[in-house]
């Protein structure tokens, strides 16, 4: 089992902790009473799952376990990137609230800072020190944990500091992800010290490894709360680190990051309430938006693996990827009307113009906004607690790795954030550029985010708690999990393992996954533009019935579950 490693590690790791009697790692087909915690990493599930243990909340077990993966899933587990964490509070009426702890552009911007002679410099764009936004994950946690956390903050971050400077047993799959960055690894020198053993060879499954300069950073977060990674020794580093490179981060940029309570986005679904994240992310509001234009089908009467069920949701995937190009931004900067975008009358009219028989072209779609023709890696973990105190937490360095970047003597990864900016003004092509106005660059904004952390309602209590990593792909898996659920009846493992696809209005291509290769040629006779191949999304998610916790463990990269 290539957990295997990891599942000693883990018991390793937590002889300092008290037994943990009637634990166990959860089956697919398992439910729990109690408490449940799913992420990518077993590791990191099994801190939250303790934290709950101790007398933690959901909270507690979010942030724990969001500190944890920023140790064994570098990919995008991490200190330096940001997300968004959507919170239900149990109690007699049932709160909702979220943290939108999203990266900000340093305030050295502008809007044109990734062109050369007019055009998208990759090299500017891609990886590297410019397109680091000011991190937020740290302050994202500490926020969250402020206002709802139970334990002490020292006890949420001990694990992950313990497991940074102990060690623990790699596994297959994070040692095939680093040796996939060799290459890189010569150009970003200290990403390479970092994550290679000492000698310069790659780490193997078995190996341990032993993070010293994440540990350290850790130890000034645990004792200092935010302020240990946004003042002091940490910012100094970080910010000497970015400048030596060509970055334009400043210490003024840290110590004024705020990550921002948000009043969640409220809709309804065939008799159910959807909850998501208003902008800086966008997957709140196209999620809603894709929903109800599905509301006008019966799809329980259509065949989930047919050719007319998967060319629907490609087209109300494709309107609402058009709406989000033209109205999304961060709210903090531009004018969003968010109760007219996410209404029934608004998607109306897009309903029209589908037809159940025939692709309509994106760029008939979108002829108000393409400017001219042709010319990622998150994670997503659900918590539930005892009380019935739910997370939904997606959070990312953008691309796996984020920018490569590690400033010396950190340990930490920075994101590449800074490309999720349309950083083309005024230029929407049909290749997928965008360059609408709310989401051009400005100092102190916050980039649109696909991101979709979602809580589904039931009679006003949690269903279904679900997100996904998948860069824009994001949206259309968190679509797709909710209508396997609620349309198509499936218990949650059968939602989380449906072959999944993908549409976002430009480039006009309908992606599938290869189980869903046998339906192309029908496809490609309504139309559609078809690619298919690879895999979509990494959506750990929850499904509460009866009292009873069900988690939906995606294998896409590994998975790892845990609850009593």
């Amino acid at each position: 089992m290539k957990i295997a490693f990891r599942a000693v590690a883990c018991i390793l790791w937590m002889a300092w902790c008290a037994p943990l009697p009637n634990f166990a790692a959860v089956k697919d087909t398992a439910g729990f009473s109690h408490n449940v915690v799913v992420s990518v990493d077993p590791i990191a599930s099994q801190v939250g799952m303790e934290i709950l243990k101790r007398g933690g909340n959901a909270v507690d077990a979010a942030v724990a376990t969001g500190f944890a993966l920023a140790v064994t899933h570098p990919a995008a587990g991490n200190l330096g990137g940001g997300g968004f964490m959507l919170i239900y509070l149990a109690g007699k009426d049932g709160r909702l609230t979220s943290v939108d702890y999203r990266e900000k552009a340093p305030e050295k911007s502008t809007p044109t800072m990734f062109l050369t002679n007019g055009e998208v410099d990759a090299k500017k764009s891609d990886i590297g020190y410019l397109v680091i936004g000011v991190p937020g994950t740290v302050r994202g946690f500490w926020e969250a944990w402020k206002r709802h956390g139970k334990l002490e903050w020292k006890t949420l971050v001990e694990p992950a500091m313990k497991l940074a400077r102990d060690g623990f047993v790699v596994d297959e799959v994070l040692s095939r992800s680093l040796k996939e960055q060799a290459r890189v690894m010569q150009e970003y020198k200290e990403f390479g010290r970092i994550y290679r053993k000492p000698d310069g060879a790659p780490y193997q499954p078995g190996d341990t490894m032993k993070l010293p300069d994440l540990a350290w950073t850790l130890q000034q977060i645990h004792d200092r709360g935010a302020d240990g990674f946004y003042k002091g020794e940490v910012a100094k580093k970080l910010v000497a680190g970015i400048q030596a490179g060509g970055g334009i981060m400043t210490l003024k940029d840290l110590e004024n990051y705020d990550a921002k309570v948000r009043t969640p986005l409220r809709s309804t679904y065939r008799g159910y309430e959807i909850v998501g994240m208003p902008p800086s992310s966008s997957g709140g509001t196209t999620t809603i938006q894709i929903l109800n234009l599905l509301e006008g089908y019966d799809l329980s009467a259509m065949k989930r693996r047919d050719a007319k069920t998967i060319h629907l949701l490609a087209e109300t995937m494709r309107i609402g990827f058009y709406n989000r190009a033209k109205y999304l931004g961060d709210t903090d900067f531009v004018k969003v009307d968010l109760p007219r975008l996410t209404s029934k009358e608004f998607i109306k009219p897009f309903r029209e113009k589908i037809s159940l028989e025939r692709a309509l072209k994106s760029s008939l779609l979108g002829a108000d906004i393409i400017t001219r023709g042709e010319g990622t890696e998150t994670t997503h973990f659900s918590v539930v607690d005892a009380d019935g105190n739910c997370v939904s937490n997606t959070y990312t360095l953008e691309q796996s790795y984020g920018g490569r970047v590690i400033a010396p003597g950190t340990g930490f990864l920075l994101n590449n954030e800074m490309h999720d900016f349309n950083i083309s003004p005024g230029v929407t092509d049909t290749k997928g550029l965008i360059g609408t106005k709310p989401n051009l660059i400005e100092p102190g904004k916050r980039m649109l985010s696909a991101m979709s952390p979602i809580i589904v309602l039931k009679d006003g209590k949690p269903l279904l708690i679900t997100g996904s990593p998948g860069g824009r792909t994001i949206i259309n898996t968190v679509v797709q999990i909710i209508v396997n659920v609620l349309d198509f009846k499936m218990d949650i493992q059968a939602a989380i393992d449906e072959p999944r696809v993908h549409h976002q209005w430009m480039p006009d291509t309908l992606t599938m996954e290869s189980k869903l290769a046998d339906l192309q040629p029908a496809l490609e006779a309504m139309g559609h533009n078809v690619r298919t191949g690879g895999a979509q999304g990494d959506a750990h998610s929850v499904l509460i019935k009866d009292g009873i916790k069900y988690p939906g463990v995606d294998h896409r990269i590994r998975g790892g579950a845990a609850g009593y």
